[in-house]
Order: structure tokens, then sequence, then C-alpha cells
């Protein structure tokens, strides 16, 4: 929600625009996980590279998501699997 909400904490898109995106976001991590998985365990490139690898496929131009939503799976997706990243709490990451 906080992508999406002024500085008074309100929306700045309806609600069901809202829904939609997070579905959106949501579905592009959990899509990832095992294909970031498996490329830092078959052809060993370390967890921070495929995630910048990520975040940089998906603020393509002609990606699905913009620069901020991008961050988000990103995020997303450290959290699912378990990696360190710099947007989620200390100690959120799991082995």
């Amino acid at each position: 929600m906080a992508l999406y909400c002024d500085a008074r904490k309100r929306l700045t898109i309806p609600l069901r625009d809202l829904r939609d995106r997070y579905e959106i976001c949501e579905d592009l991590a959990q899509h990832l996980t095992e294909h970031c998985r498996s490329i830092h365990v078959e052809i060993g490139v370390d967890e921070q590279e495929v995630l910048a690898r990520c975040h940089k496929g998906l603020c393509a131009p002609e990606g699905a998501v913009n620069e901020s939503e991008a961050t988000w799976v990103v995020t997303r997706l450290a959290e699912l699997l378990g990696w360190p990243h710099p947007g989620l709490p200390p100690g959120q990451a799991q082995a």
C-alpha cells in the first residue's frame, strides 16, 4: 500500500487497482522463486547478484511493473527465498 499512498496516507489509485497491482507483484515474486533458486544453486550466482539481475529485468521498459513495484517484488522474492536483502528488517531472512 505504501507505494500508492501520498504524504497524508491516502491512496493515490482506486482500491481495486491497488489490489490488482498487488496480485501482479505477488504472482511475479512467487513465479520467480524457483527460477532464482536454481540460478543460485545450479550456476553458482551470488544471492545478491541474482536479486540485482531480477530487479534490472523487472525495470526494463517492457516490464509489467514500475520501478517501485520492481523493488517490492525483489524484496518479497528475497523474503520468500530466505535471502538477506536491505529492504527486509534484520533477522527477517531465513536460512
